[in-house]
């Protein structure tokens, strides 16, 4: 009866990692030029075997998607908008689903899978435009507030200290 128990504890104890055994691929730290918090954006990652970044670039804005085996996982964007506007204005024209959760009087809006903010003094005097930021996790069920929350405040933080904060839309 001991080694019964024994055995089945042990399958138990070894599913615990199954996710990660699974993950075939390395988390990269930077993702089109910008860098991530590996540690935040791991749990939001599918398992897999390859994990592949594809950017996709325009003159008002730079989306980043990540996929595992071919299914898209993380998107990440950069987007110039209209000035004035606040976070919660610009997540409507990104996503459907209600992100709820706010944080820096309304700068970050979150949710458990995806999150948006509006980075400081990145502005297009010309065309009176600022860069916004968002992160949004397809790839698994895991849902996280605080993790994402993490994600978008380091996100916006290295857009803001980047190239991208300095271009000026054409």
């Amino acid at each position: 009866m001991a080694a019964i128990i024994l055995v089945v504890l042990a399958a138990t104890v070894t599913g615990c990692g199954a996710d990660e055994e699974t993950r075939g691929y390395s988390v990269p730290d930077t993702l089109c030029g910008i860098r991530l918090d590996t540690k935040e954006l791991t749990p939001f990652l599918r398992p897999g075997k390859k994990l592949s970044v594809k950017p996709d670039v325009t003159p008002s804005a730079n989306w980043c998607d990540v996929s595992v085996d071919g299914k898209l996982a993380v998107r990440t964007v950069q987007k110039w908008w209209q000035g004035g506007c606040d976070t919660a204005y610009f997540l409507r024209s990104q996503t459907l689903e209600r992100v709820e959760k706010t944080a820096d009087e309304g700068r970050y809006v979150y949710s458990g899978n995806q999150a948006f903010g509006k980075t400081k003094d990145c502005v297009d005097a010309k065309y009176k435009q600022e860069l916004y930021t968002g992160v949004q996790a397809y790839g698994s069920d895991h849902e996280d507030a605080d993790a994402m929350k993490r994600l978008i405040v380091s996100f916006t933080e290295k857009v803001e200290t980047s190239d991208a904060c300095d271009r000026q839309v054409s």
